[in-house]
């Protein structure tokens, strides 16, 4: 029997298995030694793990235009801004989206289309909810092209925890909108880039899910 067959484990992502599975033997030997209080910190480390890398299932709206949000998590900033040089896009909407310890850390695609670049950047790890950390942290950004050809890009920052980003996928893949792209270990950051002609329908403060939570509109006519 695989790992992904078995009761509960099915439900955390494999990226998340090895920590799972780590501190679980840990536990256990621990316990076996009688060394009290060091079983029972590892038995909330695998706790804790487990909670951290769930990869629930998700089911994308099916309204025509709709933008889903890439990741799960509190919106902090909904703004007009210049989008990354990489990206290509020039003026656009930017959509901030803060990810806690306790939010499901797998990303998604926000809309179906063509993984048109990947560009990682080192950077340091400041707290992902400081706006410092939009310009100065690690980060991997994602520039796509929709079926119409529009693009949309979106940007996986690591934080004060998260020391690794992880990406699914690579240049010219066909994905699907709310198909996993990724995920970034122990708290985090995900912007979104919209062209300027999409309507953004979330607000600062609003919780998110990804690949579930319509955040934007892009009109049908162009």
């Amino acid at each position: 029997m695989k790992f992904d067959q078995i009761p509960l484990l099915n439900k955390i992502h494999p990226e998340g298995l090895r920590w799972v599975f780590g501190f679980g033997l840990a536990t256990l030997l621990f316990m076996f030694l009688g060394w009290g209080w060091l079983w029972k910190l590892t038995l909330l480390l695998t706790i804790f793990c487990g909670a951290f890398f769930r990869d629930p299932e998700r089911f994308p709206p099916l309204k025509e235009g709709s933008v889903v949000s890439p990741a799960d998590g509190r919106v902090l900033a909904v703004e007009e801004t210049e989008a990354p040089a990489m990206a290509g896009m020039g003026e656009c909407f930017k959509v901030s989206i803060f990810m806690s310890i306790f939010n499901v850390h797998v990303n998604r695609f926000p809309v179906a289309g063509r993984v048109v670049g990947i560009h990682y950047r080192p950077g340091k790890f400041f707290s992902a909810d400081l706006d410092k950390a939009s310009e100065e942290n690690e980060r991997n950004l994602i520039v796509m092209e929709d079926e119409a050809g529009r693009r949309i890009a979106f940007v996986q920052i690591a934080g004060l925890i998260a020391r690794r980003i992880v990406c699914f996928v690579e240049p010219d893949d066909r994905v699907e909108k709310g198909e996993r792209c990724g995920l970034i270990r122990f708290g985090s950051r995900v912007e979104v880039f919209l062209p300027r002609s999409a309507e953004v329908d979330v607000a600062v403060g609003q919780h998110v899910k990804a690949g579930e939570t319509i955040i934007a509109y892009l009109p049908s006519d162009t």
